[in-house]
């Protein structure tokens, strides 16, 4: 199960945060279809946002097709967005965390790893990735982007 951690200085609505924390996880492979996402109530106790913000969250979700709700059960995953090679445990994220570990021993911070990050990323898949089903706030920035790994944690099976 994913825990949901909120950036409240990031400029970026909560609800966006957690939609795209779940689609991380849904990428990397830390979700797969079937799993139920936690409750609203579990996530208001864990991030003391408003319920109605994760509910909009989730039905952003829902109508992206990445999760549907099932009355008196919960959230559940429909579909993954997991492919080889990008997964949690992958050896290209371990060759990234090294790099990472390198640029930081370089005396990097996490804004220029994260501009250089960018720029790399927009010469190998040309450009800013679109909009995708969430909307960005003005304040966004690759610096959230690149911090949401940093948010997706893993709660024992058994809690949900």
């Amino acid at each position: 199960m994913v825990e949901f951690r909120i950036d409240r200085r990031s400029g970026v609505a909560p609800y966006v945060q957690i939609a795209r924390q779940v689609e991380q996880a849904l990428r990397l492979g830390l979700l797969m279809p079937g799993d139920q996402l936690p409750t609203a109530r579990e996530v208001v106790a864990a991030t003391a946002i408003n319920p109605n913000t994760v509910l909009k969250a989730y039905r952003e979700l829902d109508r992206a097709g990445l999760v549907e709700a099932r009355p008196g059960l919960g959230t559940f995953v429909r579909r993954s967005l997991a492919r080889p090679g990008a997964a949690a445990d992958s050896p290209l994220r371990a060759e990234l965390a090294g790099w990472a570990e390198r640029a930081r021993a370089a005396g990097l911070d996490r804004d220029d790893v994260s501009a250089l990050v960018t720029s790399v990323l927009d010469e190998c898949f040309g450009g800013a990735p679109p909009g995708g089903p969430y909307a960005t706030h003005p304040t966004d920035n690759a610096t959230h982007h690149a911090n949401t790994t940093d948010h997706i944690h893993h709660a024992d099976e058994g809690t949900g």
